[in-house]
């Protein structure tokens, strides 16, 4: 008769053996365990081992077969003892290999232990993306700085050389003016162009108002007209226009040498040759009038004029030099009116001539 310890009870009849949930002890494959035999409960074995509670399932459908995979090495299990022995406690429970739940973000140990070692290359996998994406992250942002530091230093050093240019250019003696290297053409007094350029000497040629020069220029006595321009990089070139004398007007015992703009450029005692003598009053503006009808007629003309009247700008008559008088009127229609007159004058009929009055230049007058 077998014996009794205080905490043996009778064994309760075995359920059938449901498929362990921990994928990691069997795999999927494994056929499901037979239905072990409710045994008599009139003799208890003392030497059963109570299993891990488990909830007693239905029979598992058998699932359909698929390519096995490869098992993980498992221990093998111990053979049980025959024959009566000591009966162990019932709280006492055998340690499982089931792993805790998975935390949010971790894959499930079950997959990394009952995958046959296909989960572990898929971490190291899965870590290498990561650290060569991290890689690449960082090398973008390197070069992103790097970038930024070669748009800032190129334009530090643009700036930086904009600023030099500028300073050579407008502030240093470099491109200054030296009055040695000015050069004045025409027929003027040189020495007076050359006095007013030197005002300016050591000035940058850059920051030199050319116009405000030229001004300068125009005030020396006997400049009609003048043209600055820069002869880089420290010199001009001055082009100068002479005024030049057009008529002699008649002041009481002298006459005055002036240019068709009533300029002054010197006196005498009597008319050079070749310059008509120009008598006026004191009216300006008849004076204004007789220089236009100088300026109006053509050389070969101008040689045969004698003198030139003008009491009024409307009765401006011209003397030639054989006699004929010329009745011209006022200073309009002077190109029409020296046509007129050069006809009359290549008429060959008209010897006896004495007044060609042109002052209707369209119905001229010949008595």
């Amino acid at each position: 008769m077998a014996r009794e310890g205080p905490t043996s009870t009778p064994a309760k009849p075995k359920p059938q053996a449901a498929p362990k949930a921990n994928a990691a002890v069997k795999p999927a494959t494994a056929k499901p365990k037979t239905t072990a035999k409710p045994k008599a409960t009139a003799k208890p074995r003392a030497t059963a081992k109570p299993k891990a509670a488990a909830k007693p399932t239905a029979s598992p459908k058998p699932k359909a077969k698929t390519q096995p995979e490869p098992k993980a090495a498992q221990p093998k299990a111990r053979p049980r003892a025959k024959g009566p022995g000591p009966a162990k406690p019932k709280n006492k429970v055998r340690a499982t290999t089931r792993p805790a739940t998975p935390g949010r973000g971790s894959r499930p140990s079950a997959l990394a232990a009952g995958s046959g070692g296909v989960a572990a290359p898929v971490a190291r996998r899965d870590r290498v993306v990561v650290e060569q994406a991290a890689q690449r992250f960082a090398e973008r942002a390197r070069a992103r700085r790097r970038a930024i530091r070669r748009k800032v230093a190129a334009l530090v050093a643009g700036v930086a050389a904009v600023a030099g240019l500028g300073w050579v250019a407008f502030f240093s003696p470099v491109l200054g003016l030296d009055p040695q290297q000015v050069v004045v053409v025409g027929d003027v007094p040189v020495a007076q162009v050359h006095a007013v350029v030197a005002r300016h000497a050591g000035e940058p040629l850059p920051r030199l108002d050319t116009a405000a020069l030229r001004s300068e220029i125009l005030a020396v006595h006997g400049v009609k007209d003048a043209r600055v321009v820069r002869d880089w990089p420290r010199g001009l070139t001055v082009t100068v226009t002479p005024r030049v004398a057009a008529a002699a007007v008649v002041a009481g015992d002298h006459v005055l040498l002036v240019d068709l703009d009533g300029v002054q450029l010197g006196t005498g005692t009597a008319a050079p040759a070749g310059l008509p003598l120009v008598e006026v009053g004191d009216d300006p503006r008849a004076l204004a009038a007789a220089l236009a009808v100088v300026g109006a007629l053509p050389a070969d003309l101008v040689a045969q004029v004698a003198t030139i009247s003008a009491p009024t700008q409307d009765t401006v008559s011209l003397a030639l030099v054989d006699g004929v008088e010329v009745v011209w009127g006022s200073a309009e229609d002077s190109a029409l009116k020296v046509q007129v007159v050069a006809t009359l004058r290549a008429e060959q009929t008209l010897t006896d001539v004495t007044t060609i009055d042109v002052s209707a230049p369209r119905r001229p007058v010949v008595r």
